[in-house]
């Protein structure tokens, strides 16, 4: 969070305060402002680059409880001028929603803070195809790979600048970096494919374009001649890199909007043990570098760190205004990027907290089962949370990975998920939301 550019917050101030004088009760706006630039490499070679710059403008105005919101790339006196008629307009003629509205002033984080998220600056485009040429050539160097489809590296910047009628102003910054290749193994002409990428707020918290090769290359080897595994209930140990999924299938359940609804399968669980004792799910909005860091929610609102689930207890909603309004509670700092947009919920940077036993250590306690690398295809139902999922991955007896496995489904209940569940200790901090390997026993897995 930073104090706002004098003339970006001139910019969306004038635009609001048409919106006002035009008869709006209040609204607010945002202005994105983004630049980047993307290299992909084949056979050593610079295929292709790309360069992209946009700025565009949101805008909502409310008339005491109707809204409308209207977004456009028109920076110019008069396409604001335009934006903000057609707002106005829009919102006199919908019909009126209860529980919209503007954050209450007292709620606004005020503080400015600074969460290193600028990184490096703009890349050097000779280093980002230095760095996929070095990914692409670990990677072909590796004994069974046949070709790698696509390697590529990238920067992006972002700045966002916000305004409300409500005495809220800000602006949000944040720079990005990546390395990214796919491999293809082949051995007796059946192929198999992996990939590995990383993204970073600095280039020094990224590992080197030789361990990014290397890693893919050998997922990809790792995976040829997969078998089936018969129809049966097993354990199954979730990869770090797709374990993360099971949180996202929390947070949706436990949003604000889905408890209003009604169609969410934790509806009635606020307060109670819904995992084990062990367990604590934390969002941190505090993390430096951090890819969800942020010091105000979606509209404004001061946020603080947080265990979501503490020692296995549900807590508390993710609330932004519209569904606290409805559910009658208060808002706790979840609302997604609004200003400009009616706001959605979400999390910061969420991460399960890790156990003490590594994956092989669990993998050896539970003697045999599937560990899991990928995913497609789920299927959740939100009422009920039965649960299924195509995977491909390891089977692994004796506490060892005995062989690869593809064309599995995986099956079972959130709830009796949730509360089986079994952190392992190789949490990494990458992203939004974060998980170590987990292990679930007694899941259904269909096979042949």
């Amino acid at each position: 969070m930073t104090d706002p550019s004098p003339a970006y917050d001139s910019l969306l101030k004038s635009l609001i305060e048409t919106c006002e004088t035009a008869g709006a009760t209040g609204a607010d706006a945002r202005l994105s402002i983004s630049e980047g630039v993307s290299v992909e490499v084949r056979g050593g070679v610079l295929e292709n680059i790309e360069r992209a710059e946009s700025r565009s403008v949101s805008l909502r105005c409310l008339f005491g409880q109707k809204q409308a919101h209207v977004s456009g790339a028109d920076l110019s006196s008069d396409g604001l001028e335009t934006l903000a008629e057609r707002c106005v307009a829009m919102a006199r003629a919908v019909p009126e929603d209860p529980y919209c509205g503007l954050a209450d002033p007292e709620d606004l984080q005020t503080e400015v803070m600074d969460f290193d998220t600028d990184g490096d600056g703009v890349w050097d485009e000779d280093q980002m195809v230095e760095d996929a040429r070095i990914a692409e050539a670990t990677a072909l160097a590796v004994d069974g790979v046949q070709t790698v489809s696509n390697c590529g590296a990238g920067w992006s910047r972002t700045e966002i600048w916000l305004a409300s009628t409500n005495g809220f102003s800000a602006g949000l910054s944040g720079s990005s970096s990546g390395l990214g290749l796919a491999v293809v193994a082949e051995r007796d002409g059946k192929m198999e494919r992996d990939y590995e990428s990383r993204s970073t707020r600095y280039r020094e918290d990224r590992p080197g374009p030789e361990t990014i090769g290397q890693i893919a290359a050998e997922r990809a080897v790792a995976r040829l001649a997969p078998r089936k595994v018969a129809t049966q209930t097993s354990a199954v140990i979730y990869d770090r890199r797709v374990a993360s999924s099971l949180i996202s299938t929390l947070t949706g359940s436990i949003s604000g909007p889905a408890i209003a609804r009604g169609v969410s399968f934790l509806k009635d669980r606020l307060g109670d043990q819904v995992f084990g004792e062990h367990i604590n799910i934390i969002d941190d909005p505090f993390r430096k570098r951090g890819f969800g860091s942020r010091a105000f929610d979606g509209e404004g609102r001061a946020v603080r760190k947080r265990a979501i689930i503490e020692n296995g207890v549900l807590g508390e909603w993710l609330l932004n205004g519209p569904s606290a309004r409805q559910l009658g509670l208060k808002p706790n700092g979840y609302a997604s990027m609004g200003f400009g947009d009616p706001p959605g919920v979400t999390t910061s940077n969420l991460y399960l907290e890790p156990g003490t036993d590594t994956p092989a250590e669990l993998m050896e306690r539970v003697g045999k089962g599937l560990l899991v690398t990928d995913m497609f295809g789920p299927s959740i139902n939100p009422n009920t949370g039965d649960y299924s999922v195509g995977v491909s991955g390891f089977w692994f007896e004796g506490g060892e990975v005995a062989f690869p496995v593809s064309e599995v489904t995986i099956a079972g209940d959130l709830p009796g998920i949730y509360a089986r569940l079994q952190p392992a200790s190789d949490l990494e901090l990458r992203g939004t939301r974060d998980a170590p390997s987990i292990l679930v026993q007694d899941m259904s897995i269909a096979g042949e």
